[in-house]
């Protein structure tokens, strides 16, 4: 059974720094793009961030741009979400999810990822 497992999440004060892992189990995923995403309460899921299968490639949503950095780790099979300079706005559920096909850049649609990991919740405040 295939599994994206995400950890790293916790409660940290605004400014301040997590980082995401997310190491998928039953598979190697190196062949694919690897996306995170974040749920908000009351809010739908959101697009954070995408690395093309080789890593030669990122894009992110413009609210985190220059403060999250995505990079994998193809030879440990995972993949991380470095989040900086933290904000109140940022506390949500992420996610990371699993292109449904090999050798892409990835997208920003959730349509587009087969595989999901249960999330983990990141908490922003003083």
């Amino acid at each position: 059974q295939v599994q994206l497992v995400e950890s790293g999440g916790g409660l940290v004060q605004p400014g301040g720094s997590l980082r995401l892992s997310c190491a998928p189990s039953g598979r190697t995923f190196s062949r694919f793009a690897m996306g995170w995403f974040r749920q908000a309460p009351g809010k739908e899921r959101e697009f954070v961030a995408v690395i093309s299968w080789n890593g030669g490639s990122t894009h992110y949503v413009d609210s985190v741009k220059g403060r999250f950095t995505i990079s994998r780790d193809n030879a440990k099979n995972t993949v991380y979400l470095q989040l900086s300079s933290l904000k109140p706005e940022d506390t949500a559920v992420y996610y990371c999810a699993a292109a449904a096909a090999r050798y892409g850049s990835g997208t920003y649609s959730e349509s587009d990822y087969r595989y999901w990991g249960q999330g983990t919740q990141v908490t922003v405040s003083s």
